[in-house]
């Protein structure tokens, strides 16, 4: 429960967050929320994954693919510029699998603004159904995690500013690009870009979406 005006926010939210493990190996992601006033919402999930040694060593040489043709620029506070810009030819490319760290130093406007990738993509197909996001392949273990969501957007962000002052399991120091994220939700900034998905929700509308992370062992 979210009270009247917590955080600058308008609006009591009901929030109910269900995490299911499935029978296929995957954690399913249930999100269902209503508020009593016009607000504005975009829950989305903050894990750090490591598909290698839970976080010990980066995942530079893990391959990425994205499902999605465009991307939204950030500008010099990481926020978008309100563009949606084609992935083709730049290094925000992961239509195909490739490795994170192949063009992750690349003098690129966008990747030295944000350290490397922190950047939210446009995902294919029709918000609201599910829809494949993600699929990441590390080579070393054999493991990988398909992501589907019904949210538009995917942030994927590969751990810039981990500094290596968190401890993990079994000792594990969490350094630099020691792990990455793959957010699923709206655009960023979507209440001050109103050519972007609506975060708007009203009264008597209900919040819905689901996000599943699959994973699977060869």
């Amino acid at each position: 429960m979210s009270d009247d005006g917590q955080e600058g926010y308008p609006g009591t939210l009901e929030v109910v967050v269900t995490y299911t493990l499935t029978d296929d190996t995957a954690l399913r992601i249930d999100y269902r929320a209503v508020s009593d006033r016009d607000t504005v919402l975009n829950l989305s999930h903050h894990s750090y994954f490591n598909l290698f040694d839970a976080g010990a060593s980066p995942i530079l040489d893990h391959e990425m693919q994205i499902f999605a043709e465009r991307y939204t620029p950030v500008d010099t506070e990481l926020n978008p510029t309100g563009a949606i810009a084609a992935v083709h030819s730049t290094p925000l490319d992961f239509k195909r699998p490739r490795r994170i760290g192949s063009d992750i130093e690349k003098d690129h406007q966008q990747l030295r603004t944000a350290g490397g990738y922190d950047h939210n993509f446009v995902l294919n197909g029709k918000p609201g159904q599910l829809v494949r996001a993600a699929r990441v392949r590390d080579p070393n273990s054999g493991r990988t995690m398909e992501v589907y969501t019904t949210q538009p957007g995917l942030q994927f962000y590969s751990g810039n500013f981990l500094d290596g002052s968190i401890v993990g399991r079994d000792g594990a120091v969490y350094g630099r690009r020691h792990g990455f994220c793959l957010e699923t939700q709206h655009f960023p900034d979507s209440p001050n870009k109103p050519h972007f998905p609506s975060t708007l929700l009203k009264p008597g509308q209900h919040y819905r979406h689901t996000t599943l992370y699959k994973f699977e062992a060869k």
